[in-house]
């Protein structure tokens, strides 16, 4: 396996920063978050929010197509490898698909995430049933897969809490049948905790030929100390160090590797414990305690 960071969860560095460092703690790979991130003129970021907005790793969206030298400088610069690219662009923005497609492409980055509709949110703007919803973006998807395999690269679905796509079972109906040379799914510890958990092995083996990429944080549920009416607690979930969620990260690689899986693992730590150069400093170390190098 081969580590990177998502540099969704490295906010307070710039590009050149976040390559630098995580390249000389001895990370493999980076995958840049790209996405428009322009917090209004003095506007204050609260704590934990700047890995959403004011993230200074971050490449905008707008004019990427214009920056592709500067971000292959950047990461060759460092020596580091790409996992993939972290973009944002909804399956049904067919341009701006088409553009983080071809961006990838240029870079030689091989697999971009695009993103699945939030069902709620999503329903509550069209009124979709959730079939309608699925329907519609499997031609989406169909789309995206037939750009990806025209330009080589490939079209990532992230399992996500909260969109259509929340478990492995949910994400192979979309995309069985596809080509999985051109499609594949980001498998993500993390968001399992809160949507979606499924035993991971099975998961794994579910998935065949479309585990194609693996998303490590963690997470934990926590008593808010409310109730609701009916009185029942109200329960609410937060990030976690990779060693203190309710996930066994060492459980987890270890079923990456029972299936056979030797591809990227991608930490997104959104934890605050330790400060940043900490975090990802002792997150590979951890990893490496668990998955040692080997000669």
């Amino acid at each position: 396996m081969k580590f990177s960071v998502f540099t969704a969860s490295t906010p307070d560095w710039t590009p050149t920063e976040a390559a630098q460092t995580l390249a000389g703690q001895g990370w493999d790979g980076i995958e840049w978050r790209v996405v428009d991130d322009r917090p209004a003129d003095g506007a204050v970021v609260p704590p934990g929010r700047s890995f959403w907005a004011g993230n200074k790793s971050t490449w905008q969206f707008t004019g990427i197509a214009d920056r592709v030298g500067e971000i292959a400088s950047t990461t060759d610069a460092a020596g580091l490898e790409y996992s993939g690219i972290g973009g944002y662009q909804q399956v049904s923005d067919h341009e701006g698909v088409e553009t983080m497609l071809r961006v990838t492409a240029e870079l030689g980055a091989r697999q971009v995430r695009v993103t699945m509709p939030m069902y709620r949110a999503e329903k509550e703007r069209t009124g979709e049933t959730y079939t309608a919803m699925f329907d519609r973006t499997r031609a989406d998807l169909e789309w995206a897969t037939g750009r990806a395999a025209a330009l080589g690269v490939k079209a990532l679905v992230e399992l996500h809490h909260m969109t259509i796509t929340p478990s492995a079972s949910a994400a192979l109906r979309l995309v069985d049948g596809l080509d999985p040379e051109h499609v594949g799914v980001i498998h993500d510890l993390g968001n399992l905790v809160i949507e979606g958990q499924e035993d991971h092995l099975a998961a794994f083996e579910l998935l065949g030929p479309y585990l194609a990429h693996a998303h490590v944080k963690n997470a934990r549920w926590v008593d808010t100390g409310d109730t609701r009416a009916d009185g029942s607690r109200v329960w609410q979930n937060e990030w976690a160090p990779l060693r203190d969620g309710q996930a066994s990260v060492a459980e987890y690689l270890d079923a990456l590797r029972q299936h056979g899986y030797d591809g990227w693992v991608t930490i997104e730590d959104f934890s605050t414990d330790l400060p940043l150069t900490e975090r990802t400093a002792d997150n590979l170390a951890y990893l490496r305690s668990l998955v040692p190098v080997t000669a």
